[in-house]
């Protein structure tokens, strides 16, 4: 059974969210928000992502997986939140019929302006045992903010390799590896994401020179947490 949060983005005006196919039962949603000006609101809004992956193995359901990899793309904004989790538990399995628990979240948000680099972002990855002896479980949190001066979009081909590695890590549901050559897979695809941004990162605009608020180069922030 599946336990996912759906991404959220509230911004000054409705955002726009626009569903990617990524592979048999993965979506790969990609939330472009424009947000709204107004007095004390120096050229964009305020914008939450959240994401989860959560997983449950137990007696009845010995081996579970979930896992979810989105795309937000954000405009000029006075405040990003970015919120990304992934949960793994193992409860009560028998030595001789031990469960296995994975749960993987891959998490991407682009944000531009001079707010870009005062992003607040959580990102947690939590394991657990519980009474359950000789189980596998593993949860891996993936994180990417890529901050630009000016806003700017993914580029098609960024896209479509985003939906590749999406379906990648989809399909780490079927493997039979042991929990740590998931994790490495896991770990693969998350700097395979890396080397995208980056690219995208290094087409983005520049600075302009008219806010010096906002006078930085591109970059690409990578969180990991993997227990």
């Amino acid at each position: 059974m599946k336990h996912r949060k759906p991404s959220t983005s509230t911004v000054a005006r409705a955002a726009v969210s626009i569903g990617v196919a990524a592979g048999a039962g993965l979506a790969m949603t990609t939330s472009m928000a424009s947000a709204a000006t107004g007095p004390g609101i120096p050229g964009g809004g305020a914008a939450i992502a959240v994401d989860m992956a959560h997983s449950r193995a137990n007696r009845a359901h010995v081996n579970d997986f979930d896992e979810t990899f989105r795309v937000h793309e954000y405009g000029p904004s006075v405040a990003v939140t970015a919120n990304n989790r992934a949960m793994a538990e193992s409860v009560g399995c028998s030595m001789s019929s031990p469960c296995r628990s994975v749960a993987l979240s891959f998490q991407i948000v682009t944000t531009s302006g001079r707010n870009a680099r005062l992003i607040h972002a959580t990102n947690l990855g939590r394991a657990a045992n519980e009474h359950c002896p000789s189980c596998q479980t593993f949860a891996g949190a993936y994180q990417f903010v890529v901050s630009t001066p000016r806003a700017f979009t993914l580029s098609a081909s960024a896209r479509s390799e985003l939906a590749g590695l999406a379906r990648r890590a989809a399909e780490l549901r079927s493997s039979t590896l042991p929990v740590y050559r998931i994790r490495e897979r896991a770990d693969a695809i998350s700097r395979e994401v890396k080397t995208v941004l980056d690219r995208e990162a290094a087409r983005a605009p520049r600075a302009d020179g008219s806010d010096p608020g906002a006078d930085f180069d591109p970059f690409v922030t990578m969180r990991r947490h993997v227990v």
